[in-house]
C-alpha cells in the first residue's frame, strides 16, 4: 500500500469567493446607508425688505400670488398669468426689487423655476426671503 503525502498547501479559492461576495454586498448597501440630507443653516439677523419690493408668494400647494407692496393684498396668479404680470410690473417700474417668499416644505425645483421665470421676465433685483435666527428642523 502506498502512503499518502500530506498536503502542505492552503486552498485559497473559497476564501476569495467569500471575500468577493462580501465586497459585492458592501458595494450594494453603501449607497443605501448614506441619507443625503442637507441641513441648510438659517440666516442671521436680516435687514427688512424694501417697502417698494414686490413679494412673490409660493404657498405650500404650489400656488402663486403677487403682493405689490408690503401691506397690500396678494393677487392670486396662475403659471400662465404669472410671467405676464411680472413683465407688466417691470415695464412700469424697471428697477423694482422682487422678493420670493416660498414655503419651506416646497420642492427646491419649484422655487428655482419661479426664480428663473422672474429673471426671464427682466427683473434685475431678485432676492429670496428667509427667516432670521435658527429654525427648528
Amino acid at each position: 500500500m502506498r502512503q499518502r503525502r500530506l498536503m502542505n498547501q492552503i486552498n485559497v479559492v473559497p476564501y476569495i469567493d467569500v471575500m468577493l461576495v462580501l465586497l459585492v454586498i458592501f458595494m450594494v448597501t453603501a449607497p443605501m446607508i448614506q441619507s443625503g440630507n442637507i441641513d441648510v443653516p438659517s440666516a442671521g439677523p436680516l435687514a427688512s425688505p424694501p417697502v417698494e419690493a414686490a413679494i412673490i408668494e409660493i404657498k405650500k400647494d404650489g400656488s402663486l400670488s403677487l403682493r405689490l407692496n408690503a401691506g397690500a393684498q396678494p393677487i392670486p396668479l396662475t403659471d400662465i398669468t404669472f410671467a405676464r404680470e411680472i413683465k407688466a410690473q417691470l415695464t412700469t417700474h424697471p428697477d423694482k426689487p422682487m422678493l420670493i417668499a416660498a414655503d419651506s416644505s416646497l420642492p427646491y425645483q419649484k422655487v428655482i423655476d419661479t426664480l428663473e421665470t422672474v429673471r426671464q421676465a427682466g427683473a434685475r433685483k431678485v432676492s429670496l426671503q428667509t427667516q432670521s435666527g435658527s429654525s427648528s428642523r
